[in-house]
């Protein structure tokens, strides 16, 4: 059966069209079950599906598909990731606003950027399409696309949602950190205001990949002040708002809260997915990690809304983050260095997934988190 595999393999480099769709087409259950026949000849079935992601829309998709699920594997993404040349290939075809695969290649990337090298792209410049009224450095690009893309806005194919993962393993770098919270040159932007907004968005997956984002970039605590700056990123109405529910709060915890988060409605709902909740206190409390923060937390009223998440959300990852967050808030002020809390960076979720038939809408219920 394996050689019969490793044959099929073979025929995605036929010349003939219908052949080697039929051949790719066959091959992508077997991209999460048999990786190994794609190692064959120095990886060179790999060298081919590079080449594929520029064919015909629906061999592309397969090939994607598979590169997809390849990447989950060490060997694969470390092949895949240190291609230069294909990233500029994927970059190019993404910002296409009629590409139809542009889902399939946010998923991509943001496999990807589990290789720590692919962090060069805070650097990487390569031109910009020209709806896309970004400049030629590729992470504007990219944000661009994610903000103006959502829900089918640049591409009626894609919302680009995936992107908000590739953003947040990215953020572990430090280079990454400084450019999400610095003005851009062409639009005098700071780029995490851009993609902030999203932190109650309907997707999931654009909730949770902002969410892992702005916590990996709160890593940077000498940018905390900008942070929570009303003039500058204003970060803490964006992580309030989806961990507070519809509780009743005394006078004077309500009316030292944020504006944004007075008078709220009694059938206000915090964010349905605990790993959200627990991303946003975590990040809370890495703003606790400066005197200014601790005491910024507490003129706002934070603790009473920590309290009723505790209180209200059955999970448990999520109590010990609150806990962890008010344990520092109440620490001893004349021991600043014991209060840093000690969290580990967010990934963008888990490696993803792409199983079998892959649509080209982009549905939620065609991927897996593994």
């Amino acid at each position: 059966m394996t050689s019969e595999l490793e044959d099929l393999v073979g025929f995605i480099a036929h010349p003939t069209p219908q052949i080697r769709k039929l051949a790719i087409e066959n091959l992508v259950p077997y991209s999460t079950t048999q990786q190994s026949i794609f190692k064959t000849d120095q990886l060179l079935p790999v060298k081919h599906l590079k080449f594929l992601v520029r064919d015909e829309q629906s061999i592309a998709e397969h090939a994607l598909t598979i590169l997809i699920n390849l990447s989950a594997n060490r060997e694969f993404l470390e092949f895949i990731a240190t291609d230069d040349k294909f990233l500029g290939v994927i970059l190019d075809i993404i910002s296409d606003p009629a590409e139809k695969n542009a889902n399939l290649l946010s998923m991509l990337l943001a496999n990807l950027s589990k290789w720590d090298g692919l962090k060069s792209i805070a650097t990487r410049k390569q031109k910009p399409a020209e709806n896309l009224g970004s400049d030629d450095l590729v992470l504007n690009q990219l944000v661009d696309l994610f903000v103006k893309g959502m829900d089918g806005t640049y591409n009626k194919h894609a919302d680009f949602d995936y992107l908000a993962y590739l953003f947040a393993d990215l953020a572990k770098h430090p280079e990454i950190r400084q450019y999400f919270v610095n003005p851009q040159e062409y639009d005098g932007v700071i780029p995490l205001n851009k993609i902030k907004v999203f932190t109650e968005h309907k997707s999931d997956v654009r909730r949770k990949g902002v969410a892992s984002t702005i916590k990996n970039v709160a890593f940077d605590v000498p940018s905390h002040k900008e942070f929570m700056d009303e003039d500058g990123i204003n970060i803490l109405p964006y992580i309030l708002l989806p961990i507070i529910g519809g509780e009743d709060y005394d006078d004077d915890e309500a009316m030292a809260m944020l504006p944004d988060l007075q008078l709220l409605p009694p059938d206000k709902q915090r964010d349905s997915d605990p790993h959200i909740i627990q991303t946003h206190v975590e990040t809370l409390t890495l703003f606790t990690s400066t005197r200014g923060g601790r005491d910024l937390m507490r003129k706002i009223s934070v603790y009473p809304i920590i309290r009723e998440t505790h209180l209200r959300v059955n999970n448990e990852d999520v109590q010990e983050a609150c806990d962890r967050f008010v344990q520092v808030l109440m620490s001893d002020e004349e021991d600043e260095a014991s209060s840093y809390p000690q969290l580990e960076a967010s990934v963008g979720q888990a490696q993803i997934e792409a199983q079998g038939e892959v649509e080209s809408d982009g549905e939620d219920d065609k991927i897996v988190e593994v």
